[in-house]
């Protein structure tokens, strides 16, 4: 059986940034690592559950990418997110990333999805978390000046 992509990366040498994991026709899947590999410091699961109902919200509602947004999610090992974009430059897909993570360190009010109806597990939520998360994220991702998307 052929071995799924993200499998083939070293992640002993993995480092937070913001990758291209694989492209698939008009469909880019970005690599939104949040968290060294195996470093023993992963996501908890209200911050990362907290941190997607605000960065999917915000990412889709992007004026320049939003509409292009096809996925924003999680990963299982705890340490980012993927984010699949149908035809849309890197830079903008860069740029937005970092404008969602300023809207999720300056939101007001409730967690978007906050009720019962709206999510099925919606008592985890943790605003305080999900800002502390994205601060800590873009503080990584202002540090690359010419991002090239590979690992």
């Amino acid at each position: 059986m052929q071995r799924i992509a993200s499998f083939t990366v070293d992640h002993t040498i993995l480092q937070p940034g913001i990758y291209i994991s694989r492209v698939d026709g008009d469909i880019t899947t970005y690599d939104l690592r949040q968290r060294k590999p195996n470093a023993d410091d992963y996501l908890d699961h209200s911050t990362m559950h907290t941190f997607e109902h605000l960065f999917a919200t915000y990412i889709r509602n992007d004026k320049i990418v939003g509409s292009n947004i096809i996925y924003f999610g999680p990963m299982g090992c705890q340490t980012g997110a993927y984010l699949l974009v149908r035809n849309t430059n890197d830079l903008a897909v860069f740029e937005a990333v970092k404008n969602a993570l300023r809207s999720i360190i300056n939101h007001q009010g409730e967690v978007f999805g906050n009720s019962e109806v709206e999510c099925g597990n919606f008592k985890t939520l943790d605003l305080d978390k999900a800002k502390a998360e994205a601060k800590s994220y873009l503080a990584i991702l202002e540090t690359i000046n010419n991002p090239t998307f590979k690992y």
